[in-house]
């Protein structure tokens, strides 16, 4: 058994590396991801920082691996369906001269998230986990003639983080725990170009939106980062859990893709608007979150939860190119900081199923005029449902679904070379988790 363990322990990152690679959608606000547990998905993730359901504690507060008696594997898996939509109102050229195009199509991208968790004891008071999961991403892909081409056709951001972690019980009321996060990121930025606007500035015989070139983005990186938890059990019926993830900061490399049409072919013979390597930052948020869990009577739990993001470390999208003739790409973001609320409850029927449901309130951080085609977010609404059953003593399975009612959000995105895309979207999102736990 304990040589299970250990195999365990060495190959679960590496099988999450492989299973995790296509990672496409972000459902809590910003760019961030929350599907961490499929438990925590039946209670619109509420009391994640004290529920200490399972394994996936390591994520949300690795203090509690002190709660959990029984070394187990736990995997997950996440249909994540949003829907964006676009509607026009009004796009138009500096000049007045309307965009042409449709309005992009559904922008929102179905995708499958997974993740994996383990855990075992070391003693009685000192246990140990590993976790691989994706804690952000994002995907929004327009039609690629549609009327805000020049602003973003496809914008994706991929995270795999690799999260091991240790826990100690101080005493029977106290635990603490901390974890180290491996981080890689890979993100693609991709959008039209209206060179027949930028031919005609510079004298040539062209029209705007008659000679559309493209731009492709994509670079990656490893990051490092922590996440710190205590847990505190004034009662054998209360948790309190408190819960920091640091902040990251990526130094995303990678390449920039030219297309130039041939009618304005003589813009690049000084340099520019060819291939070159390119850089950006990414600046990723802390989050800090108290929770707590209490048990109500033998069959009845409640949950609620309060988390903070510093989104405001998000202040700009900034591209820099290698070639000294190709200018940086700005585009201001100034996020704001937000804070999630959820209240969840629990419901054992029989000994076997446990019944989950959970609401919560998460706010956008994107102030309304600085809202892009890139990330169209708002405020949203989450509903949950979900239950657990186990068949022994050393199998559960877990299912969960939720709807986020998603606010509509205007935009009026403003460029002299690429227009004002002027607007309004319309989106949702419906998540549906399966999860399955082995302890041994």
């Amino acid at each position: 058994m304990q040589s299970l363990k250990l195999q365990i322990w060495f190959l679960l990152p590496t099988i999450a590396l492989t299973v995790c690679h296509h990672p496409q959608v972000a459902q809590a606000s910003g760019f961030a991801l929350s599907e961490q547990s499929v438990k925590g998905l039946g209670n619109a993730f509420t009391g994640g920082a004290a529920a200490v359901d399972d394994a996936s504690t390591i994520f949300f507060n690795p203090a509690g691996l002190t709660e959990l008696e029984a070394s187990s594997v736990q995997a997950g898996a996440y249909y994540i369906a949003p829907t964006v939509r676009f509607n026009n109102q009004g796009s138009s050229l500096f000049n007045g001269t309307p965009l042409s195009g449709g309005e992009g199509g559904d922008a929102g991208v179905n995708a499958v998230v997974p993740n994996l968790y383990a855990n075992w004891s070391i003693s009685d008071r000192i246990k140990l986990g590993v976790g691989v999961n994706v804690p952000f991403a994002l995907t929004t892909e327009y039609e690629s003639d549609w009327v805000g081409r020049y602003q973003a056709v496809k914008s994706q951001l991929t995270t795999i983080n690799i999260n091991p972690a240790i826990a100690a019980k101080l005493s029977e009321q106290l635990s603490v725990g901390a974890g180290v996060n491996l981080q890689y990121a890979n993100a693609e930025l991709s959008n039209a170009i209206d060179f027949g606007l930028i031919g005609l500035s510079a004298g040539l015989p062209t029209q705007p939106q008659s000679a559309d070139g493209f731009v492709k983005v994509e670079g990656n990186d490893w990051s490092l980062g922590y996440n710190l938890g205590i847990l505190y059990k004034p009662d054998k019926n209360t948790r309190i859990g408190l819960a920091y993830r640091s902040a990251m900061t990526h130094q995303l490399r990678g390449e920039a893709d030219f297309t130039v049409p041939t009618a304005t072919a003589a813009l690049t013979q000084r340099g520019a608007f060819t291939d070159t390597d390119a850089k950006a930052e990414l600046k990723l948020p802390d989050t800090l979150s108290l929770s707590i869990y209490q048990k109500v009577s033998p069959k009845f739990a409640l949950m609620g939860d309060v988390t903070w993001t510093n989104w405001s470390r998000f202040d700009k999208l900034q591209i820099d190119y290698d070639n000294p003739a190709q200018p940086s790409t700005v585009q201001p973001q100034n996020w704001r900081d937000t804070i999630r609320v959820g209240l969840g409850f629990n419901y054992q029927v029989l000994e076997q199923l446990t019944l989950r449901a959970g609401i919560a309130y998460d706010p956008t951080p994107v102030k309304d005029e600085y809202r892009t085609a890139r990330i169209p977010d708002s405020d949203r609404t989450w509903l949950a449902v979900g239950a657990s059953y186990k068949p022994s003593d050393s199998l559960s399975i877990d299912i969960g679904y939720a709807h986020l009612f998603v606010d509509d959000g205007s935009i009026e995105q403003v460029s002299r070379t690429e227009g004002t895309l002027r607007g309004k979207y319309e989106n949702q999102v419906d998540i549906v988790g399966v999860q399955v736990n082995w302890s041994f």
